[in-house]
């Protein structure tokens, strides 16, 4: 005997309301195991992989590719062996329930469910199309494929990043498949297209604001228009920290890591933030409080197809600089193959903007709600720059420079602190040394 069970769509961040569909991975009649991912959603913050619930044949799926689904209600119908055999079972008639806390903990991205009166058309569907709840079909059993050797992070690092691991070659001792093979992989995935213009020769295009972009949109504005910003502005030789650049990149713990120069920069604001732990807190308006964090999840700003997303590291200030490499090589890829999670996207405490890499050598930076400060990066060049020698004699000779640009909230940090914060990245920049005092 089978009983159906529903599954409603959780919330997989924090207070999300809704989700579109983006590609399903299972259709009526396919068998499913508990822990399978059956459908990749969007959120207002990431695309993220559901797992099932519940262990059975799939009967109806609530919702097609394109459909922009609130959160609670059903999203599968999942037939199980036996009532309440499945986690979190419903009785006999199917009423539609989660699964129980212990069961929940198991899931991939499983979050407290919420409330929604319905579903709304979003767009005509651009993926796959999986078969209606009134079709039929039979799920073939595929033949076992030898699995690929690979350690537990490599594989979380290849499913984030939307990688095949039997489809890497491997370089690691015994024909083991390293990050570098993944990250080789994904690099050299063959990048998606945008879609191809009106065909009736509209002189205009319109883009329905969703997802990513519009959560980063509202969150802008609401910034703007809530924190004090004041931006300063610095310009740095930063030669030194380029020759150290070279001098890290040539060691053998950093030959299987991109060893850039924003790793320098990070690494430099962090420091500089112990001696303005004010730059490092939040403004709890409700409590009237300031809110001092001892911790540092330094957001990353990266531009994706999805829009601009800021995921974190989380204790960032507690990393080697080998550890800090490895994360923000690991949060680029990510973030770019559109795979960052709702939890890499929230808690952060300061943000690093990288907006050098466009070629442009500065700008005024809008801060990640919550957060006190961001450091806007520029790109780094040969310039000319005045020189003075031991005996005071000045020259000119060609060096690195870069331009710094740091915002920040004058509710929690006045002029003196956020000039201090800045100068003291810049003097960090200019002489790496003076991390050792």
């Amino acid at each position: 005997m089978t009983s159906p069970q529903q599954f409603l769509l959780p919330d997989v961040g924090e207070g999300l309301t809704e989700a579109e569909i983006l590609v399903w991975s299972v259709r009526p009649g396919d068998v499913v195991e508990v822990n399978q991912i059956i459908v990749e959603v969007e959120t207002a913050k990431a695309a993220v992989e559901l797992p099932s619930p519940y262990a059975g044949v799939v009967s109806a799926l609530h919702a097609e590719v394109g459909d922009l689904l609130p959160v609670g209600r059903p999203l599968i119908t999942i037939d199980t062996d036996a009532p309440g055999e499945a986690a979190g079972g419903a009785p006999d008639g199917g009423v539609a329930q989660q699964p129980d806390a212990e069961q929940a903990a198991l899931l991939v991205g499983y979050g407290p469910q919420g409330t929604g009166t319905g579903r709304r058309r979003r767009r005509p569907a651009h993926h796959a199309h999986p078969q209606r709840a009134d079709s039929v079909a039979v799920s073939v059993p595929e033949p076992a494929v030898a699995r690929p050797a690979a350690k537990p992070p490599v594989r979380k690092l290849a499913k984030d990043l939307g990688v095949d691991l039997t489809t890497v070659a491997p370089t690691g001792p015994g024909n083991t498949i390293t990050r570098e093979d993944v990250h080789e992989a994904a690099r050299g995935a063959t990048p998606q297209t945008a879609p191809a213009p009106d065909a009736s020769g509209s002189p205009e295009t319109r883009i329905p604001i969703r997802g990513v972009r519009r959560h980063t949109a509202a969150a802008m504005v609401a910034s703007a228009f809530t924190a004090p910003h004041v931006t300063e502005f610095i310009t740095v030789d930063v030669t030194a920290t380029m020759r150290l650049r070279e001098l890290v990149a040539g060691r053998r713990e950093f030959r299987d890591l991109r060893v850039t120069p924003l790793l320098f920069f990070a690494r430099a604001f962090l420091i500089a933030l112990a001696k303005t732990p004010e730059a490092n807190s939040s403004w709890d308006e409700a409590a009237q409080e300031i809110v001092l964090k001892h911790y540092v999840n330094l957001g990353v700003a990266a531009a994706t197809d999805r829009g601009l997303v800021v995921p974190n590291i989380k204790g960032a200030d507690r990393m080697s600089l080998h550890e800090l490499a490895q994360a923000l090589a690991d949060l680029t890829a990510t973030a770019r193959a559109g795979r960052t999670s709702p939890q890499d996207m929230t808690g952060g405490t300061v943000t690093l903007t990288n907006v050098g890499v466009f070629g442009v050598d500065t700008g005024t930076p809008i801060l990640n709600p919550g957060e006190a400060a961001i450091l806007a990066v520029g790109a780094v060049r040969r310039m000319p720059w005045v020189v003075r020698d031991d005996d005071g004699n000045e020259r000119i000779e060609p060096r690195w420079g870069t331009q710094l640009a740091l915002s920040f909230d004058h509710r929690l940090m006045d002029g003196r602190q956020g000039s201090e914060l800045l100068a003291n990245t810049a003097q960090i920049l200019h002489e790496p040394g003076l991390a050792m005092l």
